[in-house]
């Protein structure tokens, strides 16, 4: 007597896409330093490639003059990412807690916000839309979580009340 198997092989296709992959040739001339300064603080950040290829945002934060934080923000086309939930972020920071944001249009003058802390080692954040917050100018704001439906904006920030040297490498941004 013969026996028949069957095998099924189940694909399952995770959708991704790239928003930034930081190497060596990567163009970072979009990615602008956005600190304190603009209300005259005395905060002070820096972005660069650095020389193992990874994006590194580092700098001082300083209280000074009602200062007190330093943000990296990245402007692009409209990415439509309604068929996306979340963002993935390949990081690794110094200890220190970060906010994530991002915006629908550049024109938006809030942003929506996630807070994570960071390890020391390299790690995988994930963020779901449904959890960035709105806020402006450290107020959380009375109307809906991000909907995900398009972006023109992400921003890293740091912003923790207190003076400190900060150092975030990026790998990767990529939506999920």
């Amino acid at each position: 007597m013969k026996y028949l198997t069957f095998q099924f092989l189940v694909l399952i296709t995770i959708q991704q896409m790239t928003l930034f992959d930081f190497n060596f040739e990567s163009n970072i001339r979009n990615w602008k330093i956005v600190d304190d300064v603009v209300m005259g603080g005395h905060s002070n950040g820096n972005f660069k490639i650095n020389d193992t290829g990874y994006g590194e945002f580092s700098g001082d934060v300083s209280l000074k003059n009602n200062g007190g934080f330093s943000s990296v923000r990245y402007n692009f086309n409209t990415v439509s990412s309604s068929n996306f939930k979340s963002f993935q972020l390949r990081i690794k920071g110094d200890g220190n807690s970060f906010q994530f944001r991002v915006k629908s249009s550049n024109r938006q003058r809030f942003s929506y916000i996630y807070t994570f802390n960071t390890s020391g080692d390299w790690e995988t954040i994930s963020i779901p839309f449904n959890k960035m917050e709105p806020a402006f100018r450290g107020y959380k704001l009375d109307q809906p979580n991000f909907d995900g439906l398009q972006m023109e904006e992400i921003a890293f920030l740091i912003g923790n009340k207190k003076e400190q040297s900060f150092k975030l490498f990026i790998d990767s941004i990529i939506l999920e």
